[in-house]
């Protein structure tokens, strides 16, 4: 087979996926259509709506666009049929059913930011982060029934050093997913479309515990404060830059508003404060956490203000010693 053979629908939606839709078309790959999101409304009253990065990118480059609302749409999955294609390739897109993963001849296969079977799920990067791993990765699958249980068609992995944050560990594998997908079909060409693929349970170690990625809401942002000092930090690092971990910043005089914090000193102060307990670490704010040690906080945003550096924010805030963080 050669690769002007494959006939590739590509699904994604965010500017992660971008990267390996832009890593197909100029690696001169038959991208025959593309699947995205439905433009989403923004603006104060909804009435602007925005396409997704991916549609963006595809209408730049010339690619017809589909966007249903429901996947198994009789008109859509119709509709995608008509392009013939013979291999869908999936980056940071929805669930799909049976009827649209199972359509082409070679299959379905999504390129998942994780080294599977750890952090199955919506927010791979954010979890990895949060549970203060060192080592992630990209991991390229067949789509079966479940969610990212497909058998695994390449790992490759990538390190989380101590100062990243989701951001930076977003940034890296959105680099490293494109080369993973075209080193993946290249390995579908050469095994004319039938590469090797080993399930994902011949991955596991034994007694390997295995951390699930599931979706984020702003409830699971909220810090909790009497957690220990390292933990809390890995928390508000793998939730930044966004959606961001926020906390409920109680004034003196008992108002309270949120409170969001983008990034902390990997270094801890000691203190015997109740956790919460907001005190002052030369020009930065700390906040008590578990087990008698002080976060020391980088940047934070009060509500209806700027992100600010938290000198700045203490600069406003004379009383801060009769505030706490709940």
């Amino acid at each position: 087979m050669e690769k002007q053979d494959l006939k590739i629908v590509f699904m994604g939606t965010p500017e992660f996926a971008v990267e390996t839709l832009r890593a197909l078309v100029e690696g001169g790959y038959n991208v025959v259509a593309v699947v995205t999101q439905p433009d989403k409304p923004v603006g104060r009253h909804g009435s602007v709506l925005q396409p997704s990065a991916v549609k963006q990118y595809a209408l730049a480059v010339g690619l017809p666009v589909l966007q249903p609302v429901k996947m198994k749409d009789p008109a859509f999955v119709d509709e995608l049929r008509s392009y013939g294609a013979n291999l869908q390739v999936v980056v940071a897109f929805r669930m799909l059913p049976e009827v649209v993963w199972a359509m082409p001849k070679y299959g379905t296969f999504n390129v998942h930011a994780a080294l599977l079977p750890q952090y199955r799920g919506a927010a791979p990067i954010n979890w990895a982060v949060i549970n203060g791993e060192t080592r992630t990765g990209i991991s390229t699958f067949f789509l079966d029934h479940d969610i990212d249980t497909g058998r695994v068609i390449m790992r490759e992995p990538f390190d989380i050093k101590p100062d990243f944050d989701a951001g930076d560990v977003y940034d890296g594998l959105m680099r490293l997913g494109a080369e993973v997908c075209l080193r993946t079909l290249g390995k579908i060409v050469e095994a004319d479309g039938h590469p090797e693929a080993i399930a994902q349970d011949e991955l596991s170690a034994a007694g390997e515990v295995l951390h699930a990625a599931p979706k984020i809401f702003k409830e699971t942002c909220m810090i909790d404060w009497k957690k220990p000092a390292e933990a809390v930090r890995n928390f508000i690092r793998g939730l930044s830059p966004h959606p961001g971990a926020w906390t409920t910043l109680v004034a003196a005089d008992g108002k309270r508003s949120v409170l969001k914090v983008y990034s902390a000193e990997p270094e801890f102060v000691g203190c015997d404060c109740e956790p919460g307990t907001m005190l002052r670490c030369g020009r930065q704010l700390g906040i008590a956490a578990g087990g008698g040690k002080a976060v020391v906080i980088r940047e934070l945003q009060a509500a209806g203000k700027r992100r600010m550096a938290s000198a700045d924010f203490l600069n406003g805030m004379k009383d801060i010693e009769s505030c706490r963080a709940e």
